[in-house]
């Protein structure tokens, strides 16, 4: 019979997958993810951080490495926001595309760092049983994101056609005025509405996810003796160089679909 302590396959993955939480009120709705919460703001603020400092020191000289970087970055996103957002794209889209991208690597690219490792390190060094490390592999993370990008194609639409225009078109686009087509087209663009936020938070937490659960299958066979090490470790380092590029892609997915949402709130039907 094993022991209360033995680490089964069952409390290995439970204790990787449990975030530290805290009640602020009564019922599920009220609790926090603190973990989530302070991965999230700290790595916006080391990565965006650090962007603005190279960006705030740039030279009209010859850049450094650092420097050039930056600038391929920001051109890169401008290109793709220019090809796909047909309006004012410097006051607000630009940017908030170039903060998503570089956000959602980050919180993303956590998921490459070895789970056992840092579980040591919050456990031990800052008495953290439960901590989870990377906040997209939390559907509250994602949600919360693209509810964000939600609200902004709601805003954006009201602004470019009016309060009037834009309840217009959630009666009357796309099957026509006639008023027995109005509670189709409502419905119609309800379903649009809500089927937005879903799949886009969805999308990126599914990925994330199943890159982390791999992690973990990968980190229990390594535990199961010197052969499984040695085959845990190779296909280990395999994942973890074709997660590089999941990581990278499901950040630019996200940035496009939120650049795409934006655009079509700002079209008519």
């Amino acid at each position: 019979m094993a022991s209360e302590t033995e680490l089964t396959p069952t409390s290995y993955i439970q204790h990787h997958l449990t975030n530290l939480t805290t009640n602020i009120g009564e019922g599920p709705f009220w609790v926090l993810h603190i973990d989530t919460l302070v991965m999230s703001v700290l790595l916006g603020v080391l990565s965006l951080g650090a962007i603005w400092m190279i960006v705030r020191t740039a030279t009209s000289g010859v850049p450094s490495k650092k420097q050039a970087f930056v600038e391929l970055l920001i051109e890169f996103i401008d290109d793709q926001v220019k090809n796909t957002f047909h309006g004012d794209r410097h006051s607000f889209v630009a940017p908030a595309a170039l903060t998503i991208f570089v956000w959602v690597l980050i919180l993303n690219a956590m998921d490459l760092l070895p789970i056992d490792i840092m579980a040591a390190v919050y456990e031990n060094v800052f008495g953290l049983h439960n901590w989870r490390s990377v906040p997209t592999t939390d559907v509250n993370t994602t949600f919360a994101l693209a509810l964000s990008i939600w609200i902004l194609t709601i805003y954006f639409g009201i602004k470019v056609k009016g309060i009037g225009g834009w309840l217009g078109e959630l009666v009357f686009s796309p099957f026509g005025k006639n008023p027995i087509l109005w509670p189709l087209n409502l419905l119609f663009n309800l379903i649009e509405y809500v089927s937005k936020p879903l799949s886009h938070s969805l999308r990126l937490f599914g990925n994330i996810y199943a890159g982390e659960i791999i992690f973990l299958l990968l980190g229990m066979w390594a535990a199961t003796g010197a052969a499984g090490a040695v085959f845990g470790a190779i296909l280990g380092a395999g994942w973890a160089i074709f997660h590089i590029l999941i990581v990278t892609l499901q950040a630019f997915i996200f940035m496009m679909l939120t650049v795409v949402y934006l655009s079509m709130a700002q079209e008519s039907h």
